[in-house]
């Protein structure tokens, strides 16, 4: 037995090998390590790491039965709560939720929760275990708009509960964000994704894609036209933010959702696909998010020298610790402190250089972050080809803009209650991006719970 106070370490990638390839970073444990690691959970009779967890896994139960060998056993419990559990084991910030109430925490590591929840699901999907359905159908149907962490959570749900649900996606694969936004490095998209969407679909639910709400068909024909007692809108943030600085519109600028939806959807890093994207030789990311290292980190793979152009310093990066500490493993160099204020371009219109100027960080904002001020006379231009804008993303308006009594606030998100969904317009109910604006897969999969909860409660009464 290693050191109780030290999560058992897991093995990864070396830093100039995967620089260079798209595999995943992280190798996970194997079952010495996952039962090694379980060991170190004391099993708290009041676990704080399941207050933490917007899904509310029963964590100790769950890592009991790793701890016992019993893969089957947790993949049941972690599945009466969780339909991602290989996607939430790769991409939860479990440092700021599950991991950051642990107990051992307090004395030592954390236990790794995160790690133990990939374990247990990928070695489920090894072994051909699928989640449970329901036993009794309802014959009540529910249309869900789109089929990111909130459509498959909700539509999973319910599911699960009886009903007959039909998810409906714009895009020509399902997955939303998660195989669009999120890189074939932190997340595989046919190994890990695609199967959890199969098990998804083993539940009952059906997935039309290439439907676009707003367009093809729209809410309110869904509820009156194709007999759908209710609705719920996961479909995400997908609208991009620009800085509004000049040289925005030069040829070279992207932003990082185009960029990464052109390598993870379209597969752009694959040399047999014929996608178009502009790697670039010395790329500049703006942005200091998850997003943000994904591009910056996507760039990199490409073969391009990477910087990432941040206003604040290290410590207020809004970014995972793991993806940070990843990112400059690999190389890619910091501009901290430094904000863009012109992204210069030759003749022809293409991106020669990005102008910056330095900052200092003043009294805090209501963000409770100190806000940055300009240093007067400190600019300077960072050469680049190609500038990628991670400053964060918005609702599409299609589908509140087309569909009767769907109340939006200023920015643009759907109006929906936190705890169950409901929005203004009766039977129609919303969680994820789409409600909140940008935020993290774990939190649109417990909108999508709470959704899938309200609509079920709705209905019940109905």
């Amino acid at each position: 037995m290693g050191d109780v106070l030290k999560k058992v370490p897991v093995r990864e990638q070396d830093p100039k090998v995967r620089a260079k390839n798209f595999d995943e970073v992280c190798l996970g444990y194997n079952k010495e390590e996952a039962i090694e690691e379980a060991n170190r959970c004391i099993n708290c009779k009041n676990a704080q790491c399941v207050k933490g967890c917007p899904v509310s896994i029963n964590i100790p139960a769950f890592i009991e039965q790793v701890k016992n060998d019993n893969v089957e056993e947790a993949y049941n419990i972690i599945s009466e709560s969780s339909a991602l559990p290989a996607v939430c084991g790769r991409v939860c910030p479990q440092e700021s939720q599950c991991e950051g109430k642990c107990i051992r925490g307090i004395k030592g590591e954390p236990i790794s929760i995160g790690k133990l929840e990939r374990y247990v699901a990928d070695t489920a999907r090894e072994m051909g275990i699928s989640p449970k359905g329901a036993e009794n159908k309802n014959n009540k149907k529910v249309a869900v708009i789109g089929s990111g962490p909130a459509g498959l959570t909700c539509a999973g749900d319910l599911a699960k509960l009886g009903y007959d649900v039909t998810i409906f996606e714009a895009l020509h694969e399902a997955g939303g964000v998660l195989v669009y936004g999120i890189p074939e490095f932190r997340l595989p998209k046919s190994k890990v994704v695609a199967k959890e969407i199969e098990n998804v679909k083993k539940l009952g639910v059906k997935i039309e894609t290439n439907v676009v709400i707003g367009k093809s068909t729209t809410v309110d024909e869904l509820m009156k036209e194709e007999g759908f007692e209710a609705v719920f809108i996961g479909s995400g943030a997908g609208l991009p933010k620009f800085m509004g600085i000049p040289g925005e519109t030069a040829n070279g600028v992207f932003s990082a959702n185009e960029y990464l939806t052109r390598s993870n959807l379209m597969k752009a890093f694959d040399e047999s696909y014929d996608t178009p994207i502009k790697p670039g030789k010395k790329v500049a990311v703006v942005g200091g998010g998850n997003v943000a290292m994904d591009a910056a980190r996507t760039a990199l793979r490409l073969g391009a020298e990477v910087s990432i152009v941040y206003r604040r310093s290290l410590e207020e990066l809004p970014a995972r610790v793991e993806e940070v500490h990843h990112a400059m493993e690999e190389g890619i160099k910091f501009e901290l402190l430094t904000n863009p204020v012109e992204i210069i371009a030759d003749e022809k219109g293409l991106v020669t250089g990005i102008k910056c100027i330095r900052m200092e960080l003043g009294e805090p904002d209501e963000s409770g972050r100190r806000r940055p001020v300009e240093v007067a006379g400190s600019e300077f231009v960072i050469d680049v080809d190609t500038v990628i804008m991670s400053l964060g993303t918005s609702p599409n308006p299609l589908i509140s803009s087309t569909t009767d009594g769907l109340d939006v606030n200023k920015r643009g998100c759907i109006i929906a209650e936190e705890d169950c969904g409901k929005t203004t317009k009766d039977g129609v109910y919303a969680g994820g991006d789409a409600v909140t604006g940008a935020a993290t897969v774990i939190l649109a999969m417990g909108a999508g719970k709470a959704g899938a909860q309200g609509i079920h409660e709705y209905l019940s009464n109905k």
